[in-house]
């Protein structure tokens, strides 16, 4: 693989970096200790701007190449995830209910790496502004960072982010153009009833029955109202009612997630729910209401960013190591806000075997971290060459 030699040489440095952002996760837009760390070590890298406080932690900084020419935008996540990790490893988060579960540790870790290099060598035309980003995860800080206006503020043309991926072989980068993630929405069913004594059900209007009723009719909006050959999903993911045996509740909750790429379907599967809600309300008696939020849109990549990018990424790794035909998946990302702002691309980054991302077991490969410094850097100085 060709790693550049120079981010190779520090490479035991990255692992220190991630290690030690690994220690302090932080959740949603509270990343601002991670912020600091971050600024801390641009400043010791001497690049030329820092921008501090967007979308409450985020940071931008720029580092000015030699010449004119374009802005190029690199993007890391930097939040981590509210669960508690269970990697046993002597760096583990110190924060009890919160780990980093997804990587975002060698995201931050790996474009910091990439910082570094390119604020020493300088070998590109215009600028580059590296994107640290706070909840990924919940609160669509990549949304939030648009709105606030980044792409005109530092004059952004296309902008580029890379992912880990578990159980893909380490060092291979996967990607496609067009549609790569899903949109993601939410939905939430609140059902009322009358509680009661469990031994006198004709005193009580039963909540239990109406959800399980309701879930049952869910499982009908795919299967009955999708054509099948097109990506769609309807998870009912929670249930919560009921505090004993012997008695009825007075109410219960639902709350599951839709993942499509069509705005079509999400029409559909939005008015189907409020449909069924209605519909089993009145056939169980009880009052039930349904909320639907629209959150994350599809991540879409733009065909020729992709193409460059993948182009890029043979430089690192070689041929045999870039599929870039992958079948779109039915996760999400907010990435996607930058995609619709700018052209761009979003690519995998294989990390080998174990555990996925999400589980309290997973914990990112700091052996891929240099080679996805390598493809940071190489975009930018393939992107914007020197006149």
């Amino acid at each position: 693989m060709a790693v550049i030699n120079r981010i190779a040489d520090f490479a035991p440095e990255m692992t220190e970096w991630r290690r030690h952002l690994h220690r302090m996760p932080e959740l949603g837009f509270n990343c601002h200790n991670t912020a600091a760390f971050v600024v801390e070590k641009l400043q010791e890298f001497g690049v030329d701007e820092i921008h501090q406080g967007i979308a409450t932690s985020g940071v931008v900084a720029i580092i000015k190449g030699q010449g004119r020419g374009p802005v190029i935008g690199l993007r890391a996540d930097m939040d981590a995830l509210p669960i508690k990790e269970a990697t046993g490893a002597d760096y583990a988060s110190e924060v009890e209910g919160a780990m980093h579960a997804c990587g975002h540790d060698g995201h931050t870790t790996m474009l910091l790496g990439a910082a570094k290099y390119l604020a020493e060598t300088r070998n590109f035309a215009g600028k580059v502004a590296l994107i640290f980003q706070p909840a990924e995860e919940d609160g669509g800080g990549a949304g939030v960072m648009v709105k606030e206006g980044i792409m005109d503020r530092f004059k952004i043309e296309r902008v580029f982010a890379l992912h880990n991926a578990p159980n893909v072989p380490v060092g291979q980068f996967v990607t496609t153009p067009g549609p790569i993630m899903a949109a993601v929405d939410t939905f939430t069913i609140n059902v009322q009833g009358k509680g009661g004594h469990a031994a006198q059900p004709h005193n009580c209007v039963d909540p239990v029955v109406a959800a399980c009723g309701i879930v049952t009719a869910i499982q009908t909006i795919i299967s009955r109202n999708h054509h099948a050959l097109n990506d769609l999903v309807v998870s009912v993911t929670q249930i919560h009612t009921g505090s004993a045996e012997n008695i009825i509740p007075d109410s219960a909750y639902i709350n599951g997630t839709v993942r499509s790429f069509d705005p079509e379907d999400q029409d559909m599967v939005e008015r189907r729910l409020n449909e069924i809600v209605r519909g089993q309300a009145i056939a169980y008696g009880v009052e039930a209401d349904l909320v639907y939020f629209r959150d994350y849109p599809p991540t879409v990549n733009d065909a020729a960013q992709t193409a460059f990018a993948a182009g890029v990424a043979r430089q690192v790794v070689g041929d045999a190591n870039v599929d870039d035909t992958i079948d779109r998946e039915m996760g999400a990302e907010d990435f996607a806000y930058m995609l619709q702002a700018r052209p761009g691309s979003y690519l995998f980054l294989g990390q080998g075997d174990g555990p996925v991302c999400h589980h309290p077991a997973f914990d990112f490969n700091d052996e891929i971290a240099p080679i996805g410094a390598s493809y940071f850097a190489r975009l930018v100085e393939t992107g914007q060459p020197r006149k």
